[in-house]
């Protein structure tokens, strides 16, 4: 008999899903610094290693994207909590497999299937975060996600650059690490029902019961928003080197410092969520993120200094720590737990589509501006525009709240004088 329907998730399940949802940044942030190593040690025998090299990176994001609604799918068919076990087990496995090969083409295709298995992880344990919890247990969670991987990533990040002074193919063993979250996995976490019910202790606090009826328009804002947020995020790390070259920075410690600054703010910026959106609420939160971004970006653009361009990057980023929580929280309320799996499932898709577009839709907006320095200018225009519509949003919200109010005490008067 299953009993899960009246559990309730506490630190012990958030531990697990935290760490594994801070796998899939480790997945491409740990070898990343291993691209120049691999292409010296494969250029050899490989003409084309300069292009096939950073498809090994690069690739897996490309993959998380096209696979994650079916990841999702699968998650509401079969069970998450089995789909998370396998997908684990499968990323340890294909993650630590590079290391053993000596074709580029054979490391690129593993990739592409460690991908899948990044697809499943992310996907799932978002999906079990809105299982678990409710209301504002349910963003705290989100935010911790968000900075969990944040966090993470940049340990990571620094412990692969070490292992790869050694080897390029010492960084993928790590990725066997996860096997040691399995054993946890199988005690700690369960099977979420989906006729469970909020705690008592958050309802008062809670979003509205979910019904049988999924809110597309409050989905499809939330995807459209983790979208276009993400094109615009990754225009810092996949171009500032570019501008910094063009200034005549080549330090490539200096130009590691600069995407070691746009980690840190948006850890800044995902610390700052909880705050922002009591002040400003999720549309003005919106509103805020989409211009520090922005702005960020018009300061990248324009900067004649490295002084500039870290201070630009340092907005940018504080912007874009704010983007994923608040685009998450209101696409997991608007979906019933029979369809979380799928909804969540597209969410993903949606970032890592935008992370993979980004620099085509940098290089589009560059051929037609005039430039990349005109192209970034362009983008950080759109993205203060989109801004504008979310304030307008906001307006429109804030409105409706007073008018309902006014009615409401207009009907008491009423009443009171009949």
């Amino acid at each position: 008999m299953n009993t899960s329907a009246n559990r309730q998730a506490g630190a012990r399940e958030g531990a697990i899903l935290l760490l594994g949802s801070s796998l899939t940044i480790v997945g491409s942030v740990m070898v990343a610094p291993m691209l120049p190593r691999m292409i010296e040690a494969f250029a050899p025998v490989n003409p084309q290693a300069s292009l096939w090299v950073p498809l090994a990176i690069t690739g897996p994001a490309l993959a998380i994207a096209l696979f994650a609604p079916v990841a999702g799918w699968l998650a509401d068919r079969v069970g998450r909590k089995r789909m998370l076990m396998i997908a684990t087990l499968f990323y340890a496995l294909l993650g630590a497999l590079p290391a053993l090969l000596n074709d580029l083409t054979g490391i690129v295709g593993v990739r592409l299937l460690f991908g899948l298995a990044e697809a499943m992880i992310m996907t799932v344990c978002t999906t079990m975060i809105a299982d678990y919890w409710h209301g504002e247990q349910r963003l705290k969670y989100v935010n911790r996600q968000v900075v969990t991987i944040a966090v993470v990533g940049s340990a990571f990040f620094i412990i692969g650059g070490m292992l790869g002074e050694h080897s390029w193919r010492w960084p993928f063993y790590l990725y066997l690490l996860p096997l040691l979250l399995l054993p946890f996995m199988a005690r700690i976490l369960w099977e979420p029902g989906v006729s469970r019910t909020p705690p008592v202790q958050d309802a008062s606090r809670a979003a509205p019961a979910p019904t049988d009826r999924v809110n597309m328009t409050a989905l499809l804002a939330g995807y459209l928003l983790i979208g276009i947020g993400m094109v615009m995020s990754f225009v810092v790390p996949v171009q500032t080197p570019v501008l910094l070259v063009t200034m005549g920075v080549t330090s490539t410690t200096l130009i590691g410092l600069a995407t070691g600054a746009g980690l840190l703010a948006s850890l800044v910026g995902a610390l700052m969520w909880p705050l922002a959106r009591r002040t400003f609420g999720v549309r003005g939160c919106n509103v805020l993120l989409l211009l520090l971004a922005a702005a960020g970006l018009t300061g990248l653009a324009l900067a004649q200094s490295y002084s500039a361009v870290l201070v630009s990057i340092l907005v940018h980023g504080i912007g874009v720590g704010m983007l994923v929580p608040n685009a998450m929280a209101p696409v997991m309320n608007a979906l019933t737990p029979t369809s979380r799996g799928r909804g969540m499932g597209l969410f993903t898709a949606f970032l890592y589509l935008g992370q993979f577009i980004s620099p085509l839709v940098v290089s589009l907006a560059a051929s037609l501006a005039g430039g990349l320095v005109n192209g970034i200018l362009a983008l950080a225009a759109l993205g203060a525009l989109y801004a504008a519509l979310w304030w307008l949003a906001a307006l429109s919200v804030r409105r409706g709240g007073r008018a309902s109010i006014a009615s409401s005490l207009l009907s008491q008067e009423h009443h009171h004088d009949a």
